[in-house]
């Protein structure tokens, strides 16, 4: 479930104020909450720090506050400044820090293909304290597992079963998608990157 900070429930600009910045074509996959609180999956198909284009089921209204979770990007709030064939242009709002990260991970995406760019790793991998959790796919079966590493977008995991390549699971109480095989396991990506380990470990462990 995606859910509203109330910290950052501030009026946006509108799209006429907002800063204009070159888009870069990417394709990333996610997940979108409208002001009703429905969810929806979702794609991004171009994108800047400042808007960005994404194929939607449902499209909203011009103006409605939207609030996506983006893989490689995370946390995404704005406004629909435009209604297209398929989808909406939605204005980003997010403070000049995020915009200057968003830029980085953004030049990452674009690049890494074209200079064939190793995966990225800039998140350090650790072994967490509590290996133990459960992973639970879309369609509500649930299997024990065991946490060989984590790091803050992603972990390697043992589990019997081999999902399909970017299958969406539940790891814990974490939404994530399975990017890669092993012989024991599988990893996964995190929808979201965390801020602190900690909170990875304790999001990790079974109730």
């Amino acid at each position: 479930m995606l859910t509203e900070d109330s910290r950052l429930a501030r009026p946006a600009r509108s799209y006429a104020q907002m800063p204009q910045f070159q888009r870069v074509r990417a394709s990333l996959l996610g997940r979108y909450m409208l002001t009703d609180r429905r969810e929806f999956p979702c794609q991004v198909l171009e994108m800047s720090p400042g808007d960005a284009v994404v194929i939607a089921p449902v499209s909203g209204v011009a103006g409605e506050r939207v609030i996506a979770y983006l893989d490689h990007i995370g946390r995404v709030e704005g406004d629909i400044s435009e209604i297209i064939d398929g989808g909406f242009r939605m204005a980003i709002a997010a403070t000049s820090r995020k915009r200057d990260k968003m830029a980085a991970q953004l030049t990452w995406l674009a690049n890494k293909d074209i200079l064939n760019l190793p995966e990225d790793r800039r998140h350090e991998r650790v072994v967490p304290d509590n290996r133990h959790s459960t992973v639970v796919l879309d369609d509500g079966r649930r299997y024990n597992c065991k946490i060989i590493d984590i790091s803050l977008s992603g972990a390697a995991i043992e589990l019997a079963v081999r999902p399909a390549m970017g299958t969406p699971v539940t790891l814990g109480r974490m939404r994530a998608k399975v990017v890669r095989h092993f012989g024991d396991g599988v990893a996964v990506e995190f929808v979201s990157a965390q801020e602190m380990l900690t909170v990875v470990q304790q999001n990790l462990r079974i109730n």
